[in-house]
């Protein structure tokens, strides 16, 4: 008796453990986000150039052929931006971009001018007629035309019709000619280099195959552009696009935050001064249109946000979350939700299943918070909200159930119903498609660990304080997608290198509910005839 009463009070000083370091982690989490980080200060807030696109607005997007921003639009934003910029990019000579190189004369400033190339022939010949004719009107605003961006990297057209389109706009202007594209496809690519006035080579650490960490940023653009510069001796080299994402999932050991995007260009401009490089950064404003191409991450790489403000100071430290209180007010929030919940129709009364509760309320409220804030940056469109909220509602019931079962069984209750399969079998086959989409199509996809988080350390603990004596066997099918989990969630950590924190949190939320599941599988088939199993 002794011996099952001790192994009763590990069980249970364990799950008390687990709650407080949820509960403190969550706590902490958000704390985190809260501190000012202390950066090296950009030599100055005045940047060279930096990408110039308008579609920042709800529903707005270029890839709308009807879409149009008006020149009144352009005007202002320009206005705004020659205050703190001497040059823009823009990629297009459609939608009403055709005037910026006019009304950038206006304040002063001078213009990269981009005339799109794609697939589609009839309208590569609108875009050239119309850039050569905007270049031949303003050719002292044009510091270079470039002629397609990332046509190469797309596969849109061979180097051969793109060799063709930059040789007419070539020879039929007056302005440097240029072609933009990722730094390996100039090396790939050599032969175009001799069609162009210059290089444009963009470089971006964060999207490298093997991403690159905001601490080694600088090293490896220096090694780039030394690299390209010696592959093409005696050849000018502008890098057209750098940057980094503010928002958006963690690719290996390179994280998308805001510390991490003023962090990296105050770095690059120090730089760039340094080795006189001529540059242009992306971009001006957040543009939520790319989340739908590049996941979370491809909305997020403005060093303005959609409202044109500012995401981070230039010099001083940067804040990554100002609003970081609100992860310990819905930690507050929960707490005193799972105490008032638990107390309906209890059968103890008992402080320790109040202050389980309270544990359990604190690190679920924080978690959604965490979960909501990604919503913020990745929800897209009415369905995507519906979906994430729905989701959220069905993780907080299930939250608030296990945790009244933890409750009770903390405060001294043995006897009560386990919570239904199909509830965790819900949860285990939700978790397995997502597994299965990041796994196959996870590139640009977040790792949802404040919805999955809750369920699953959930039935992780009543797993530890259940009787294992009289636990019901799971079903074959339970049985089926719990081994399937651990491998699949594997696989996101190995695809990461096994350098992202984040992938190995995520396996730890696919092993919370898949090993209790699997071993009550295993004890099951042991109490079986041969015949039986």
């Amino acid at each position: 008796m002794s011996s099952a009463r001790s192994r009763l009070s590990f069980r249970h000083l364990l799950a008390w453990l687990a709650l407080a370091l949820m509960a403190l982690a969550a706590a902490l989490w958000w704390w985190a986000l809260g501190r000012p980080v202390n950066l090296p200060d950009a030599p100055s807030a005045r940047i060279a150039c930096v990408s110039y696109a308008p579609f920042r607005q709800a529903g707005e997007t270029p890839l709308d052929p009807t879409a149009s921003i008006s020149p009144q639009r352009i005007d202002a934003d320009l206005r705004a931006l020659s205050q703190r910029f001497d040059c823009v990019r823009t990629y297009s000579q459609g939608q009403g971009l055709s005037a910026v190189p006019e009304i950038a004369s206006r304040y002063g400033m001078k213009v990269l001018m981009g005339i799109w190339l794609g697939s589609d022939v009839v309208s590569n010949e609108q875009q050239v007629a119309l850039g050569i004719a905007t270049a031949r009107k303003y050719p002292n605003v044009l510091r270079g035309v470039i002629v397609g961006n990332e046509v190469l990297l797309r596969g849109d057209l061979s180097s051969k019709a793109l060799l063709g389109y930059i040789n007419r706009v070539r020879s039929a202007i007056n302005v440097p000619v240029t072609y933009a594209d990722v730094w390996e496809y100039w090396l790939r690519h050599p032969e175009v280099a001799g069609s162009v006035d210059y290089l444009t080579i963009h470089i971006l650490p964060y999207w490298e195959d093997r991403p690159v960490s905001p601490d080694r940023a600088m090293e490896h653009v220096a090694a780039v552009y030394a690299q390209t510069k010696k592959a093409f001796p005696g050849r000018r080299v502008m890098v057209g696009e750098t940057g980094w994402p503010s928002a958006g999932r963690t690719r290996q050991i390179a994280d998308a935050s805001v510390v991490n995007e003023a962090r990296y260009l105050r770095e690059f401009l120090r730089y760039a001064a340094t080795v006189n490089m001529p540059y242009n950064v992306i971009e001006t404003f957040d543009q939520p249109w790319k989340r739908a191409q590049e996941g979370t991450t491809g909305g997020y790489w403005g060093i303005f946000d959609v409202h044109a403000q500012p995401k981070f100071p230039m010099r001083g430290p940067v804040i990554e979350e100002s609003s970081w209180w609100s992860g310990w007010l819905a930690g507050i929030g929960g707490a005193a939700l799972f105490v008032l919940v638990g107390c309906w129709a209890r059968r103890w009364n008992s402080f320790r299943g109040f202050a389980a509760l309270a544990l359990a309320g604190f690190a679920s409220g924080g978690a959604l918070a965490w979960q909501s804030r990604q919503m913020w940056f990745a929800c897209r469109t009415p369905w995507e909200w519906a979906l994430s909220l729905l989701l959220c509602v069905f993780a907080l019931l299930s939250a608030l159930q296990l945790a009244r079962w933890i409750a009770a069984r903390l405060a001294g209750v043995t006897q009560q119903a386990a919570p239904p399969a199909w509830q965790r079998f819900g949860w285990l086959f939700a978790l397995a498609f997502y597994d299965l989409l990041l796994v196959f199509d996870g590139r640009y996809r977040d790792l949802p660990l404040g919805l999955f988080e809750l369920p699953c350390f959930g039935y992780a603990l009543i797993a530890w304080l259940s009787d294992r004596r009289v636990l019901q066997p799971p079903s074959l099918e339970q049985y089926f997608l719990a081994a399937l989990l651990p491998c699949l969630a594997l696989a996101v950590v190995i695809q990461e290198a096994g350098l992202s924190p984040v992938a190995w949190l995520w396996l730890g939320v696919n092993l919370a509910i898949a090993l209790p599941v699997m071993l009550a599988w295993r004890r099951a088939s042991g109490r079986l005839q041969p015949q039986q199993a």
